[in-house]
């Protein structure tokens, strides 16, 4: 199974979408199965009008501990409340109180307590499951609870749940959290080739440069797809001189169009929304290829 990964270092660039109708191209001949790895803001599914309701499954998830403060063995000696780097331990009524959602369960307060009163128990911090699009294939998704942590965790583990629910897929598409944090690494670490779409803006342009360094970091092979290039075509030069320069191949440029707007709004694909897509998308696809083999 080869794994492909979209990302973008900035959000709004059309990721998601482009990731929505690449997937849709290579289940036309191949078998697939993608993994929706941004587990803060997934979207992904809603491009397929994929509700809760049509997942086939939806689990209880933990990949975070909370530290948990036995008070009949506390002496209130504040060693814990010292070297909690989270501050996630404050003094309440005389007491050490864990915050639930400032404890990042690294440890350090376990470790350091000496009456041992300080364990760590494991937390449901995210739920986890798959649906089936009309498209034939599967999306493994999960969704972070609202102020916890470990989202880089919860990634790995989405990635692992969309290679179990289709062992004998072909490919494996991965669409990445914005940014450059722990769930683009997650999403990043291990696979085949990486899409990194960009904007021509400034911002667009300096955080295509951020990703870029990441799959540097993990020798991944890569292209560029300059999205909205012809909303600023002077600064597409500049975006394709970087390119050259770096030896990165530039697989697509795609036009602004509110097609795309459009079709996110009617929750399909705009490779099915509007049918001239399917040869773009259908060349990228064939560029991805080309740079697998």
């Amino acid at each position: 199974m080869k794994s492909i990964v979209v990302l973008s270092g900035k959000g709004g660039v059309g990721k998601s979408s482009i990731t929505a109708s690449l997937a849709v191209s290579f289940s036309k001949e191949n078998k697939i199965v993608c993994a929706d790895c941004d587990v803060d803001a997934s979207n992904l599914s809603l491009l397929f009008a994929l509700s809760e309701d049509k997942y086939v499954s939806w689990e209880k998830l933990s990949t975070n501990k909370i530290a948990i403060i036995d008070y009949e063995k506390c002496i209130n000696c504040g060693k814990c409340l010292e070297i909690c780097h989270f501050n996630a331990i404050k003094l309440k009524d005389e007491k050490r109180v864990v915050s639930e959602f400032g404890c990042e369960g690294c440890g350090a307060c376990e470790l350091i307590c000496p009456v041992n009163a300080i364990t760590l128990e494991n937390i449901d911090n995210a739920l986890i499951g798959y649906a089936k699009t009309n498209y034939g294939f599967k999306i493994a998704s999960a969704q972070l609870q609202p102020g916890n942590s470990g989202s880089g965790k919860v990634v790995s583990k989405v990635r692992s749940n969309a290679k179990e629910i289709e062992k004998d897929a072909d490919f494996l598409i991965i669409d990445s959290a914005a940014g450059i944090g722990c769930p683009v690494i997650a999403s990043v670490t291990g696979t085949d080739y990486a899409v990194i779409v960009t904007e021509p803006t400034p911002s667009g342009f300096s955080d295509l440069k951020k990703a870029i360094e990441i799959v540097n970091h993990f020798k991944i092979n890569k292209g560029i797809i300059i999205n909205k290039y012809d909303v600023n075509p002077s600064f597409v030069s500049e975006i394709e001189k970087y390119a050259k320069e770096n030896s990165i191949k530039i697989i697509s440029k795609i036009p602004y169009d509110k097609n795309f707007v459009k079709a996110m709004v009617e929750m399909i694909p705009v490779i099915d929304f509007n049918k001239k897509y399917e040869i773009l998308f259908d060349e990228i696809k064939k560029e991805i290829l080309n740079e697998l083999e």
